[in-house]
Order: C-alpha cells, then structure tokens, then sequence
C-alpha cells in the first residue's frame, strides 16, 4: 500500500491551490461575488479532504469524501445564487466554485495533469464561451427583423409621495438601456394615495430583451406597487406580458 508522503502532499496541495486560485484570478478580475481567494479556499477544502483519506491509507475513501465534497460545494454554490428582480444571478460563480472542487479532487488524487487540463477547461469557458454567448444574446430570433420598429408601453404604480424619485429612476432606466421615451404620463389613481405612470417607447428590434433591464432595475423599488408592459398594438390587460 502506497504512503502519502509529505512532499507529495505539499505538491498534491499547492496544485489545487493554485488551479483554484488560477480560476479564481479571472472571477475576480471581472467583479463577480467568488473571487481570487473564495476559489482558492474552495479547492484547498476539496484537495485536503481528500488527502485526509489517502493520508489514513484507506484505498475506499478518496472516492466517497469526493462524492462528500461535491455534496458540500452545492450548499456553497446556493449561498452565490440571487435573485435580481425578475432574474437570477450567481449561477455562473455557483458553476465556477464546483469546478474549482472538482480541480481540488483530482489534484488531491494525483492526477496532477488532469487537474491543470481542468482549470484550462474552465477558464477556457469563461473567457472564450463568454463573448459567443454574447453574440447568440444579439442574434435575432427566427422570422423577427432586427431593423423593425415596435412601440411598447412600460406601465408603473407607486406611491404618490415617492412620484418625483420614480419618474426620475424610470427615465434614468429607459436612458440605461438605449431608449428615448416618445410619451410620459402621470395621473394620480382613483385612490389618491398612488401616481401611475405610462411612458411609451420606440424599440429597434426585439421588444422583451431591450425592456428586460428596466422592469428588473424599477422592479426593486419599495415605492413601486405595479409594473409591467405591453406593446402598443396590444390591449392594455393581464393576459399581456408582465415582468413584474
């Protein structure tokens, strides 16, 4: 039976420590939640669990703590996980911390070179994946014409005392995301105590995504009881797309 020795548990160690950091560097430099060290601390966690069974001798062990670890990591995953008004974000970061326990686990088995072939793996999907993903967000759905014009309207209650803040956040919003209102209105509901607000937008191609941003941004608002819109051709009622 083959003992682990002390050198081949410092280079077994500072490999998955590195791969993770490695992950780590590119999370990091783009501002996600799971950086340079929460990827780091992740494989080492991986990589030292499992040399804890090769450490004892036990032949059965390594390949049960893994499947303890991957357990584990799906806790951690869930802690990266939000959601973002009418989105979720974070399950790309949950993804990166699985994979970097995946790289711990291989390099704490010895497989030193499959460990590195992984961490190129995962980079490779964040930094060449990326910009294809963005390009398939661009293209236009099938039988849509990405050079027609639609007019929608984004519909929105809130609170009469918080009409100042809104309007500006709305027009702010529509800013953000590439669109110049043709039409704001405000009227004060039947109740009194809430202002709705319509303003009417003119959208180059497809209507959902160009929207997307400013239903989830005006969504988080506390003053904001209803949001939601439709386009124009489209009678105003519940049956019609709602984001809110």
């Amino acid at each position: 039976m083959h003992t682990l020795t002390t050198v081949e548990f410092l280079v077994r160690l500072a490999t998955g420590v590195a791969c993770g950091a490695l992950i780590g560097v590119e999370r990091q430099w783009r501002a996600r939640m799971a950086g340079l060290r929460t990827n780091a601390l992740v494989a080492a966690g991986a990589t030292l669990f499992v040399l804890y069974s090769e450490a004892v001798g036990d032949t059965g062990s390594p390949t049960r703590v893994a499947s303890y670890v991957v357990s584990g990591i799906g806790f951690l995953g869930g802690g990266v996980i939000l959601r973002d008004g009418a989105g979720v974000r974070g399950l790309n970061t949950a993804a990166t911390l699985w994979c970097s326990a995946a790289v711990g686990v291989l390099a704490a088995s010895g497989k030193l070179d499959l460990a590195v072939l992984g961490t190129l793996a995962v980079l490779a999907v964040h930094l060449v994946l990326r910009p294809a993903g963005r390009l398939l967000d661009r293209a236009p759905q099938a039988g849509s014409d990405p050079d027609s014009t639609s007019r929608a309207t984004v519909h929105l209650e809130c609170d009469r005392k918080s009409e100042t803040h809104i309007r500006a956040l709305l027009l702010q919003a529509l800013a953000a995301s590439g669109l110049a209102p043709t039409g704001l209105r405000a009227r004060r509901t039947d109740q009194g105590d809430a202002t709705s607000l319509r303003a009417t937008v003119a959208i180059n191609g497809q209507v959902a995504p160009a929207l997307e941003q400013v239903v989830t941004r005006l969504s988080l608002e506390p003053g904001v009881r209803d949001l939601h819109w439709h386009l124009d051709d489209e009678s105003d009622e519940p049956g019609n797309p709602a984001l809110a």
